[in-house]
């Protein structure tokens, strides 16, 4: 009896030690910030001291992409690991398919023994069995409006208040379980419905940028627009200009706003760091912070995002390990896709990655070493209801970028040669010097789309 009461407290030793080991996790995902919105990514006057510190202290991916650059979708591949021609989800108003939930990176999470949270937007709709099956605690914050009014009858923005909750969960969290809490925020969403005031930012960063003249947007140029084919001169890109960007007063007004509602959500990242050392999690946290889209603040006279052009498909992705003991590699230059996240998410939480998965881990690239056969090019897509949104599908690669817009009887092909024209200025697909680039990329992007799914466009 006295050896296997000593085998019994040997057994339950192994298994806490074996729980306390793996690492928590804390995903956060900002709507709307295009991957140079940030001071450690070299923005002039954006103040984010606090991401800034994690990019200092972890790996930021400085070729960062989605895979389609809208919200719903975004976030739909990064739950299932999968391009949008396989999981389908697209029009943001279906239920999320209970295939691709059920090898979700929370399910697999919560089978490994993981206590798996969700705060903040959602935008992807579950059916309840399957949400009860991904989370322990499932919380969505919508915004408009972004401030809402609390029981002293004061009014806090949506922001704080996920940061709030971040905080109570952690508060509750036990070192013999391992978590994982993605916090997901509505900023730097606009609030479309408010044409006056675009970008309502929390109080707390109300003193920054005042009096700063917010500098001009890069490619702001008529000729840029101008040289645009017809069907994106009279997108939603040019509706949402309008509404944002088609002034100085009203540029100056938007912007300011818009910086200080990344401040915001970098200040709240800030409290969350502060809550894991308060707690004594911070040794044993990893934390990726990215964004489910690009953005266009009035480049080439577009908002919105949506289309191919690097400002709407690259975002900031930072991944920081605490526990690198040799430091992490600071900057990396391997293309990273929103799609690795789950990957990634899983890799740290020593669960095995699905074959489905289209993604792939970055954390050896974190630890320094880039797997031989890394990516090079990345296929990428947007097909949606929207009336007024092209829908298009293409290879974005380290050199050339493919893409064929689908909607008319024709395809319209763009093709870029960012060695030549590093801003996608030009379009190369009638220069007869690169023709034979354009029948080997085209051919490239209708294999990969092959490969990843039924055709959209014959939807």
């Amino acid at each position: 009896m006295f050896k296997l009461s000593i085998l019994i407290v040997l057994f339950c030793s192994v298994s806490v030690s074996v729980a306390s080991d793996k690492p928590n996790i804390i995903f956060i995902l900002t709507d709307d910030q295009r991957h140079d919105f940030l001071g450690c990514s070299g923005h002039p006057i954006l103040q984010t001291p606090n991401i800034d510190k994690l990019a200092a202290a972890g790996t930021r991916f400085e070729n960062a992409f989605v895979t389609t650059s809208t919200c719903w979708i975004s976030r739909a591949s990064i739950y299932s690991g999968v391009r949008l021609r396989t999981h389908r989800y697209r029009t943001g108003r279906e239920v999320f398919s209970p295939k691709w939930a059920a090898q979700s990176y929370p399910v697999l999470l919560r089978q490994a023994g993981y206590k798996v949270g969700y705060i903040g937007k959602s935008h992807v709709r579950l059916n309840q069995k399957d949400q009860q099956k991904m989370f322990d605690q499932f919380t969505v914050l919508r915004r408009n409006p972004y401030f809402k009014k609390q029981k002293d009858g004061t009014l806090k923005h949506l922001t704080q208040i996920c940061g709030d909750k971040a905080i109570d969960f952690l508060k509750v969290q036990q070192k013999e379980k391992p978590f994982c809490l993605a916090v997901t925020f509505n900023a730097a969403h606009a609030e479309d419905s408010d044409r006056k005031n675009h970008y309502p930012y929390p109080k707390a960063v109300a003193h920054l940028y005042k009096d700063m003249k917010m500098p001009l947007p890069k490619l702001n140029d008529s000729k840029v627009f101008n040289s645009m084919p017809a069907f994106l001169q009279n997108s939603m890109h040019k509706d949402r200009f309008k509404w944002r960007w088609d002034t100085p007063e009203k540029y100056q007004h938007n912007m300011r706003n818009y910086l200080r509602m990344i401040s915001g959500v970098d200040l709240v990242t800030g409290r969350i760091l502060r809550a894991l050392e308060d707690r004594g999690l911070a040794e044993n946290t990893i934390i990726i912070y990215s964004a489910d889209n690009g953005y266009y603040a009035g480049e080439r006279g577009f908002a919105g995002k949506w289309t191919h052009f690097d400002e709407s498909l690259r975002v900031p992705l930072i991944v920081f390990d605490p526990r690198l003991k040799n430091g992490p590699q600071k900057l990396s230059k391997s293309m990273a896709l929103n799609i690795d996240i789950p990957a990634t998410i899983l890799n740290y939480a020593g669960v095995k990655i699905p074959k489905t998965y289209q993604g792939r881990s970055l954390k050896p690239i974190v630890e320094g070493e880039v797997p031989a056969d890394w990516r090079q090019d990345s296929f990428c897509e947007f097909f949606s209801s929207h009336k007024t949104i092209p829908n298009w599908e293409g290879i974005r690669g380290e050199r050339y970028v493919y893409v064929r817009y689908v909607d008319g009887d024709k395809p319209y092909e763009f093709l870029h040669d960012l060695k030549a024209d590093p801003q996608q200025l030009k379009n190369f697909a009638n220069n007869p010097e690169y023709k034979e680039i354009l029948v080997k990329w085209r051919r490239l992007c209708s294999e990969q789309a092959k490969s990843y799914g039924a055709d959209f466009s014959k939807n």
